[in-house]
């Protein structure tokens, strides 16, 4: 009961002013008498005729499929390149450069090649989530090695810890919080991505159900009631990501 008041008092600024948008949004939809931008009674009911059908469970699920697949795999490659380069200065000094080449270009400008190469099933987007994913990890993993306490690692020298043992014992928990920072900060840009990399998809996904939206009389409706919904849905995760930082597991290296 505590911590749900304690939530509360937290997020009540932040409830007042979603509330106060959304009387602004409905003010200037009925000041102006727009015939096709939609109220926030308009986005509602568009909302939950998309839920009774099952449709937007659908596109929901679709799009959650994808954004898991392509950040599980920006993962497993991440975290052992990233680990790779914290630990190696010759690897780092050679995939650095490449890597700071890539980082940069926006996942969109890959998709005539992800088009041309993967079609447009379910590859293609899972491949620019993926893409857009996997840089700030290798980045955040790969500086959190680079900024492991130096006495760790010789108190665990002085003691004779082997290679492996200091490996799995000492750096990999040394650098946990910047790898789940890592993670918090691709799944967050996966989750972008995640629109623009549905709009080469047949019939599924948020993304699509937005671009459909739009094209099978202009239902404006449904394409705010999409981006409410990704936005809803990015709140959750960065959650889940924030509680994941919290764990005493993984922030061992900082103490209390």
């Amino acid at each position: 009961m505590d911590k749900f008041v304690d939530y509360l008092k937290r997020g009540w600024p932040a409830l007042l002013l979603i509330v106060a948008l959304v009387a602004v949004w409905h003010l200037a939809v009925a000041q102006s008498q727009s015939l096709i931008f939609p109220t926030p009674g308009q986005v509602l009911a568009g909302t939950v005729e998309l839920a009774q059908n099952g449709t937007l469970w659908e596109h929901i699920g679709a799009s959650l499929m994808r954004v898991t697949v392509g950040f599980l795999l920006a993962v497993a490659v991440a975290v052992p390149v990233g680990l790779w380069m914290g630990r190696v200065d010759r690897v780092y000094h050679t995939l650095n450069p490449l890597f700071q080449i890539l980082r940069p270009i926006s996942p969109i400008a890959w998709i005539p090649l992800a088009i041309l190469w993967f079609g447009v099933g379910d590859v293609a987007p899972v491949f620019l989530i993926f893409l857009a994913a996997v840089f700030p990890m290798i980045v955040q993993t790969a500086n959190g090695v680079h900024t492991i306490e130096q006495r760790y690692l010789h108190a665990a020298m002085n003691f004779g810890v082997s290679r492996q043992k200091m490996f799995h014992q000492v750096i990999v928990p040394a650098v946990l919080p910047d790898i789940v920072v890592g993670m918090r900060i691709g799944l967050g840009v996966a989750w972008l991505v995640v629109v623009a990399a549905e709009m080469i998809v047949r019939a599924s996904g948020l993304g699509y159900m937005i671009i459909d939206a739009r094209n099978a009389g202009n239902r404006y409706d449904l394409v705010v009631a999409g981006m409410a919904i990704i936005g809803l849905i990015g709140l959750l995760l960065d959650v889940v990501m924030r509680r994941l930082e919290g764990l005493n597991s993984v922030r061992w290296r900082y103490g209390r």
